[in-house]
């Protein structure tokens, strides 16, 4: 899911400037409209629906959780997914220039479109071991519960309604996105809102597991690849000519200095080197060291901040390392941004954010909100309602070669979904 989620109470802690009442309560107005919706004979004759097919989409999880999906590799998957939800019923289903597949459920009035969606790749590169193990109650396999549970509950969703004959008002889009992890900077939803934002009222991702979390304030991120580059040489014979690995050390550290007294104080910043590389072997001067940095915050202002002493610091090693060197062409750096997730929060208040609260409360669960960084970031930072919501059962290990998902009343988290989608999208009056 890009991040992993940081936990807080119901307060919501994290939304900023947000009134107490705010942070304290779910409006009644939306408690009791979800609450009657929830026991309209449609939603109910849904419910019964997603718990009668819950053990066949275990065993679809399984077989989608098996379909290698590394980053900017997602295509098999996405036409395995594509094959499934063809059997939906669906309006209409495509799959886009980027590799987005979309099921589209037109609504009576058409003139709204809410977007429920998962993503299709993981963190997990090429060659990676797929196979689901059982252990007990859980299913063990990279990416099971981040995020192909997801789109098994997307799916169900779309099921469920096309059952009980369930109209909405809005139309209801199911968006399977490629590119949510790590370097694929969330080129999917970025693309999907590219060319159909100015349509999109709300968005839901479903990403990771569990019941009652939620996410309506979005982590930022800006990451870059920086590049330290020189002639190299012998490391006897080329001795004093300036050295790119040295160059790249003294960069980390000043970075690191400045960084530590900046994430001290003030909104929750962080940074990371996560990837280091160059060089031909021991005795030999790299002509090129390299590293991926990411650098995280809630505020835009403070992203800035870090982005800024990121580019001071690499240049003040660049030029002390030059004013070192004994002899040969001087060092050259290139910072290239490969990652730029934006932030933003949606506050309580919104409709979306009210309704989900109360779906999840209808089930006898306590709302949780957390942060993070999702396919909602990109809706979120630009005034869109936007949330993310867990794929229901239990999981853990994300990112990990032993993560896993169980299905500890599972069919909860897509009933919850489905109630909210249907209370945003607005449910049809009968003709």
């Amino acid at each position: 899911m890009g991040t992993t989620f940081l936990l807080a109470l119901v307060s919501i802690v994290c939304l900023g400037n947000t009134s107490r009442a705010e942070k304290e309560l779910l409006q009644e107005s939306y408690r009791a409209e979800v609450t009657k919706l929830a026991e309209n004979p449609a939603i109910q004759s849904a419910f019964q629906h997603i718990q009668e097919i819950d053990a066949a989409s275990v065993e679809e999880l399984i077989t989608l959780t098996q379909i290698p999906a590394p980053p900017f590799q997602e295509a098999e998957r996405g036409k395995a997914y594509r094959k499934l939800l063809e059997g939906t019923g669906a309006d209409q289903i495509s799959t886009d220039s980027v590799g987005n597949v979309i099921a589209i459920r037109k609504g009576t009035k058409g003139d709204r479109v809410i977007v429920l969606s998962a993503h299709l790749d993981t963190v997990f590169p090429e060659g990676t071991d797929v196979t689901v193990k059982r252990e007990k109650d859980r299913l063990l396999a990279p990416g099971i519960a981040d995020d192909t549970r997801g789109l098994i509950l997307v799916l169900n969703v779309l099921r469920a309604m096309n059952y009980a004959k369930i109209r909405t008002e809005a139309d209801v889009w199911f968006v399977a996105t490629v590119g949510e992890e790590g370097l694929g900077d969330l080129r999917g939803v970025k693309h999907l809102f590219k060319e159909h934002g100015t349509k999109i009222s709300g968005f839901i991702t479903v990403d990771g597991g569990g019941d009652s979390g939620m996410t309506s304030s979005a982590i930022g991120s800006r990451r870059y690849r920086v590049t330290f580059s020189g002639p190299g040489g012998h490391s006897w014979a080329a001795f004093g000519t300036v050295n790119p690995a040295h160059a790249l050390g003294r960069a980390i550290d000043l970075f690191t200095k400045e960084a530590i007294d900046y994430t001290g104080s003030g909104e929750r910043t962080s940074f990371n080197v996560g990837r280091i590389g160059g060089g031909t072997s021991v005795n030999s001067i790299p002509f090129e060291s390299w590293m991926e940095i990411d650098m995280r915050s809630v505020s835009a202002e403070r992203l800035k901040g870090i982005d800024e002493i990121l580019h001071s610091t690499v240049n003040q090693a660049l030029s002390e390392m030059n004013q070192e060197r004994k002899r040969g062409d001087e060092l050259k750096v290139s910072l290239d941004l490969v990652g730029d997730r934006p932030s933003g929060q949606i506050p309580v208040s919104a409709s979306l954010v009210q309704r989900s609260m109360a779906a999840i409360t209808y089930f006898g669960l306590e709302p949780k909100f957390d942060t993070g960084s999702t396919d909602a970031n990109i809706p979120i930072s630009m005034g869109i309602p936007g949330i993310r919501i867990g794929g229901g059962g239990r999981s853990g290990g994300s990112h990990s070669l032993s993560e896993w998902w169980s299905n500890d009343n599972g069919h909860l988290g897509i009933q919850r979904t489905l109630l909210t989608v249907v209370a945003e999208a607005g449910l049809a009056s009968e003709p």
